[in-house]
Protein backbone atom coordinates (compact mmCIF):
# COMPACT_ATOMS: atom_id res chain seq x y z
CA UNK A 1 0.00 0.00 0.00
CA UNK A 2 1.58 3.60 -0.83
CA UNK A 3 1.66 6.30 1.58
CA UNK A 4 -1.73 7.79 -0.13
CA UNK A 5 -3.88 4.36 0.62
CA UNK A 6 -2.73 4.24 4.47
CA UNK A 7 -3.77 8.08 4.73
CA UNK A 8 -6.92 7.25 3.29
CA UNK A 9 -7.58 4.23 5.26
CA UNK A 10 -6.64 5.91 8.53
CA UNK A 11 -9.13 9.02 7.46
CA UNK A 12 -11.67 6.64 7.27
CA UNK A 13 -11.07 5.06 10.48
CA UNK A 14 -11.31 8.02 12.14
CA UNK A 15 -14.66 9.42 10.14
CA UNK A 16 -16.32 5.80 11.27
CA UNK A 17 -15.12 5.96 14.71
CA UNK A 18 -15.92 9.67 15.52
CA UNK A 19 -19.57 9.16 14.04
CA UNK A 20 -20.02 6.02 15.97
CA UNK A 21 -18.73 7.59 19.60
CA UNK A 22 -20.70 10.88 18.65
CA UNK A 23 -24.04 8.67 17.59
CA UNK A 24 -23.36 6.71 21.39
CA UNK A 25 -22.73 9.98 23.45
CA UNK A 26 -26.24 11.48 21.75
CA UNK A 27 -28.30 8.15 22.15
CA UNK A 28 -26.74 7.79 26.40
CA UNK A 29 -27.73 11.84 26.38
CA UNK A 30 -30.71 11.49 25.29
CA UNK A 31 -31.75 8.32 28.04
CA UNK A 32 -30.19 10.50 30.85
CA UNK A 33 -32.54 13.71 29.79
CA UNK A 34 -35.40 10.83 29.07
CA UNK A 35 -34.64 9.40 32.74
CA UNK A 36 -34.88 13.39 34.28
CA UNK A 37 -38.13 13.90 33.18
CA UNK A 38 -39.73 10.30 34.05
CA UNK A 39 -37.84 11.20 37.30
CA UNK A 40 -39.33 14.54 37.63
CA UNK A 41 -43.00 13.24 36.51
CA UNK A 42 -42.53 10.69 39.43
CA UNK A 43 -41.94 13.64 41.73
CA UNK A 44 -45.02 15.36 40.81
CA UNK A 45 -47.56 12.67 40.60
CA UNK A 46 -48.66 10.93 44.15
CA UNK A 47 -46.77 7.08 44.16
CA UNK A 48 -44.27 6.01 42.13
CA UNK A 49 -43.60 4.76 38.85
CA UNK A 50 -42.30 1.06 39.23
CA UNK A 51 -38.90 -0.18 38.13
CA UNK A 52 -37.12 2.89 39.52
CA UNK A 53 -34.37 4.53 36.43
CA UNK A 54 -35.33 1.92 34.03
CA UNK A 55 -39.11 2.78 34.81
CA UNK A 56 -38.43 6.70 34.82
CA UNK A 57 -36.55 6.48 31.33
CA UNK A 58 -39.52 4.25 29.73
CA UNK A 59 -41.68 7.09 31.33
CA UNK A 60 -39.65 9.61 29.92
CA UNK A 61 -39.29 8.08 26.49
CA UNK A 62 -42.90 7.45 26.04
CA UNK A 63 -43.82 10.57 27.97
CA UNK A 64 -42.05 12.45 25.21
CA UNK A 65 -44.20 10.31 22.37
CA UNK A 66 -47.29 11.38 23.88
CA UNK A 67 -47.07 14.82 25.07
CA UNK A 68 -45.29 15.96 21.72
CA UNK A 69 -48.84 13.97 20.20
CA UNK A 70 -50.81 16.41 22.12
CA UNK A 71 -48.86 19.41 21.78
CA UNK A 72 -46.11 19.30 19.49
CA UNK A 73 -42.38 20.16 19.18
CA UNK A 74 -43.16 23.35 21.69
CA UNK A 75 -40.96 24.48 24.16
CA UNK A 76 -37.17 24.38 24.99
CA UNK A 77 -35.57 20.67 23.38
CA UNK A 78 -32.95 18.90 24.92
CA UNK A 79 -30.95 15.98 23.09
CA UNK A 80 -34.01 15.58 20.70
CA UNK A 81 -36.30 16.14 23.27
CA UNK A 82 -38.62 18.17 23.52
CA UNK A 83 -39.13 19.09 27.37
CA UNK A 84 -42.49 20.34 28.29
CA UNK A 85 -44.43 18.13 26.12
CA UNK A 86 -42.38 15.23 27.26
CA UNK A 87 -42.91 16.42 31.28
CA UNK A 88 -46.43 16.49 30.33
CA UNK A 89 -46.61 12.91 28.53
CA UNK A 90 -44.52 11.40 31.25
CA UNK A 91 -47.47 12.97 34.41
CA UNK A 92 -50.09 11.87 32.43
CA UNK A 93 -48.29 8.45 32.15
CA UNK A 94 -47.45 8.31 35.74
CA UNK A 95 -51.02 8.72 36.69
CA UNK A 96 -52.16 6.28 34.24
CA UNK A 97 -49.82 4.19 35.72
CA UNK A 98 -50.84 4.76 39.57
CA UNK A 99 -54.37 4.45 38.58
CA UNK A 100 -53.96 1.21 37.12
CA UNK A 101 -52.23 0.03 40.41
CA UNK A 102 -55.24 1.34 42.60
CA UNK A 103 -57.64 -0.53 40.38
CA UNK A 104 -55.11 -4.11 41.22
CA UNK A 105 -54.58 -4.52 37.67
CA UNK A 106 -50.63 -3.72 37.91
CA UNK A 107 -50.10 -5.25 41.22
CA UNK A 108 -47.80 -2.91 44.05
CA UNK A 109 -47.44 0.68 42.42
Amino acid sequence: MTVIGILILLFLVFVVASWLTFSLMGFALTLLVAGFVGWLADRIVPGSIPYGWLGAIVAGLAGAWIGGWFLGNIGPHLFGIALIPALVGAVILAIIVNLIGKLGFGGRV
